[in-house]
């Protein structure tokens, strides 16, 4: 008991500093032009993306801890979320059916490249971290629908972290691998909270999307297969109400 409080506490710190250590890296450098890591929030203040990949990173490096395969997934989801978040920036299209229907008429647009590349990774993950095949099919699809689930909820500064940390506490109470990916996305979303409740970072898709994979490593950990088909179930629901609202503002546009 005391050595799996011992390895969360240490997920956690580790997580915490990595962030921390990546975000004020990313300020003081700006890799390429400033203004590439700069967007309007939707106050319309300037804010910097580099919550984001410090994050993504923190976060991959954390889970890798508890298996490599789960850090790959972590660190696939950010990856697709920055490509969305460099290209994808001027796309009005939003919600999974706008993206599929463009790409059925032979346009890939970045959150098609987003959505096909965590799903797969998402499987990818699930492959190696269940025996069963039942079990690996519904590992990724937790996994890809927890990167969903986070960066939907990334509307207004800190709710993604916010409830990465609500999330995750949940996890902390297992013990075992499942706890330390819930702690790894706690210390590395904490890390950068304060300055994106403050409006001055923001975690984009990049860091919101690799924050969620690591929740869904959290629950594929924790959990055999009624948790894994129950966490299915919900995610889903989830996506399927938020592809609903995205239709509704849409419509108002």
């Amino acid at each position: 008991m005391i050595e799996r409080a011992r390895r969360t506490g240490t997920s956690f710190v580790l997580a915490a500093a990595l962030a921390r250590t990546g975000l004020t890296a990313l300020r003081a450098t700006a890799p390429g032009r400033r203004d590439r890591w700069e967007r309007e929030n939707h106050a319309g203040r300037t804010v910097d993306l580099c919550a984001g990949p410090a994050c993504a990173v923190a976060v991959a490096v954390g889970t890798a801890r508890v298996r490599p395969a789960a850090g790959f997934a972590v660190l696939a989801a950010g990856v697709c979320g920055a490509y969305d978040d460099a290209v994808g920036a001027g796309d009005p299209r939003r919600g999974f059916r706008a993206h599929l229907s463009a790409l059925r008429n032979g346009e890939v647009t970045s959150g098609a490249v987003k959505l096909l590349g965590i799903s797969a990774a998402g499987l990818a993950a699930g492959a190696v971290l269940k025996e069963r095949p039942l079990d690996k099919v519904l590992a990724g699809v937790v996994i890809a629908g927890a990167a969903h689930l986070v960066n939907l909820v990334d509307v207004r500064p800190g709710r993604a972290g916010v409830s990465v940390l609500a999330l995750g506490a949940p996890g902390l109470l297992r013990g075992g691998p499942g706890a330390e990916a819930a702690a790894a996305a706690m210390g590395s979303a904490s890390a950068v909270l304060p300055d994106d409740l403050a409006g001055r970072t923001m975690l984009g898709d990049t860091g919101a999307h690799a924050l969620g994979a690591a929740l869904g490593v959290a629950v594929v950990a924790g959990n055999g297969r009624v948790g894994l088909a129950a966490h299915t179930v919900a995610l889903v629901a989830a996506a399927v109400y938020g592809e609903k609202v995205s239709e509704a503002a849409r419509s108002l546009v």
